[in-house]
C-alpha cells in the first residue's frame, strides 16, 4: 500500500497534541472552552433522546415478538438484507392443533365441535395479531430505527469534530500563552546575562560547550562588559548554538540577542495566526453541530406522529380480536350443554345513573340464559311496557345481528331508549327503536347521561 508518511505524521502529531490537551484537562492543568448553556441543554436533550429512543424501541420489540431467539433471527436476517420468512403466530399454531385434536376425538361430538369453532377464532386472532405486527414494524419501529441508525450517528460524528476543534483551539490558546510568556522573558532589559535555558527558543538547545563555558565563570560577566567585549552586539561563536529549527538549515557563523527577539516575535505571531484558524474552525463547526441538534425537535414531531399510527393500530387490532371473541362467544351460547357468561355483572345497575356519560367497560360477551325460552321471551317481550322512570337513551358502539326473535339487530351509531325489567339477566337489557323491541347486551352499548 502507498502511504503518505508526512501526512500520517502530521496526523500523530495532532493526535498527540489532542491527546496531551484532554488529558491536562482532565487534571485540571490546562484551561478548557466551555459551550453557552444553549449548546449544553440541547446536548442533553439529544442525549436523552437517544437514550429514551433506544429503550422504547427494544420494550417495542419485545411487545410485538417475545421470543429473544425469534427476535435475534430477525435482526440477522436484516443486517444480511434478507426477507425475513414468515412464522406462523402462536394463535394460528394453536388453531392447528385444536383443528387437529377435533378431527381425531370426533368433529360431530359436542367437544369437537366446540374445537373446531375456537379453532376457527384462534385462526381469526392470529391473523390479526399478524397484521397488527406488520404495520406497527413499518409505521413505529422503522422511524426509530432509522433514527438510530441515520440521524443520531451523524449527530455523533459532528460532536466529535467539535471536540477535536475544541482541543486544537484550547491548544493553541496554551500555545500562544507560553510563547508570550518567554517573549517577556527574553525582551527583559537589566544589567545580567539572560538565561539561555529560559529564553532560547524552543527549537533550539544549547550545546555542551556553550553551557560549560557559562556554568564555569564563577563571576559573570556584567552586561555592560559583555558589550565592552562585542561592541557590534552581544555574539557567540556558531559552535555554541545549534539549530534545530528544520528552517534553519544552512550553517550560521553567529546568533545575536535581537535576532532571538524576533524569533519570538515571529513564534509569538505563527501562534496567533493558528488560534485565529482554530477558532475560526471550531466556530464553524459548533454551528453545524448546533443546527443538527435543534432538528432534535423535527423528530421529536415526527416520532410523535409514528406513535399516534402505533396507538391507531393496536386499537384496531384490539376491537378485531373483541369482536372474534364476541362472535365466539355467542357461537357457543348456542351449543345445549355449554355453559358460558358470568353471574356477576358487568355493568352497574341502570338505577344508578350519573350525570355523564357512562362507557361500556371491555365485555365478557352477553349470556346465553335469558328470562324464559326464546318463544316466551318474544311474547314477554310484546306485551311489556317500559318503566314510567328509568330508561335511557344508549349509543350503539358496533354492529350486532340477532340471533333470535327475542333479540333487537342494532348497527353501529344508532340511538335506541333501553330498560331492564326485574329479574333480568344484567348483561341484557331491553332495546327499542321505533316500533321495535328486543334484547340487546350491554357490552355493545354506550349508555348516555
Amino acid at each position: 500500500m502507498d502511504f503518505n508518511m508526512k501526512k500520517l505524521a502530521s496526523d500523530a502529531g495532532i493526535f498527540f497534541t489532542r491527546a496531551v490537551q484532554f488529558t491536562e484537562e482532565k487534571f485540571g492543568q490546562a484551561e478548557k472552552t466551555e459551550l453557552d448553556a444553549h449548546f449544553e441543554n440541547l446536548l442533553a436533550r439529544a442525549d436523552s433522546t437517544k437514550n429514551w429512543t433506544e429503550k422504547i424501541l427494544r420494550q417495542t420489540e419485545v411487545l410485538l415478538q417475545p421470543n429473544p431467539s425469534a427476535r435475534v433471527e430477525e435482526f440477522l436476517y436484516e443486517k444480511l438484507d434478507r426477507k425475513v420468512p414468515s412464522r406462523v403466530t402462536n394463535g394460528e399454531l394453536l388453531a392447528q392443533y385444536m383443528a387437529e385434536a377435533a378431527s381425531e376425538l370426533g368433529p360431530t361430538t359436542p367437544y369437537g365441535k366446540t374445537l373446531i369453532k375456537v379453532a376457527e377464532a384462534e385462526k381469526r386472532l392470529g391473523a390479526a395479531e399478524r397484521d397488527f405486527i406488520h404495520t406497527a414494524s413499518i409505521n413505529f419501529l422503522t422511524p426509530l430505527r432509522n433514527f438510530l441508525e441515520g440521524d443520531w450517528k451523524t449527530i455523533s460524528k459532528e460532536r466529535r469534530l467539535l471536540q477535536n476543534r475544541r482541543l486544537d483551539l484550547d491548544a493553541c490558546k496554551a500555545r500562544l500563552k507560553k510563547a508570550k510568556a518567554a517573549e517577556a522573558k527574553a525582551t527583559c532589559e537589566g544589567d545580567t546575562v539572560p538565561d539561555f535555558q529560559e529564553t532560547r527558543p524552543r527549537n533550539y538547545i544549547l550545546s555542551a560547550s556553550a553551557s560549560a563555558t557559562l556554568d564555569d565563570t564563577s563571576c559573570p560577566p556584567s552586561w555592560a562588559e559583555w558589550k565592552e567585549r562585542y561592541p557590534e552586539g552581544w555574539r557567540l561563536p556558531c559552535f555554541f548554538l545549534l539549530p534545530l529549527n528544520p528552517s534553519v538549515t544552512r550553517a550560521r557563523g553567529c546568533l545575536s540577542l535581537p535576532e532571538d527577539r524576533k524569533l519570538w516575535n515571529d513564534e509569538v505571531d505563527k501562534a496567533e495566526q493558528e488560534l485565529r484558524v482554530a477558532q475560526t474552525e471550531f466556530d464553524r463547526q459548533a454551528e453545524v453541530t448546533r443546527l443538527l441538534l435543534e432538528g432534535i425537535s423535527s423528530t421529536h414531531v415526527n416520532h410523535l406522529r409514528c406513535l399516534h399510527e402505533f396507538v391507531e393500530s393496536q386499537t384496531t387490532y384490539y376491537a378485531q380480536c373483541y369482536r372474534h371473541m364476541l362472535d365466539l362467544q355467542k357461537q357457543l351460547g348456542r351449543f345445549p350443554g355449554t355453559f358460558v357468561g358470568t353471574t356477576e355483572p358487568a355493568s352497574p345497575p341502570l338505577s344508578s345513573t350519573s350525570p355523564t356519560t357512562t362507557a361500556a367497560t371491555m365485555p365478557v360477551g352477553p349470556s346465553g340464559a335469558g328470562l324464559a325460552p326464546p318463544g316466551e321471551a318474544a311474547l314477554r317481550l310484546e306485551e311489556v311496557a317500559p318503566p314510567a322512570s328509568g330508561t335511557r337513551k344508549a349509543r350503539v358502539l358496533y354492529d350486532y345481528e340477532a340471533a333470535d326473535s327475542s333479540e333487537l339487530a342494532l348497527l353501529a351509531d344508532e340511538l335506541i331508549t333501553v330498560y331492564s325489567l326485574p329479574g333480568m339477566d344484567p348483561d341484557w337489557l331491553i332495546g327499542e327503536r321505533g316500533n321495535k323491541k328486543g334484547k340487546v347486551p350491554v357490552t355493545y352499548l354506550e349508555l348516555l347521561s
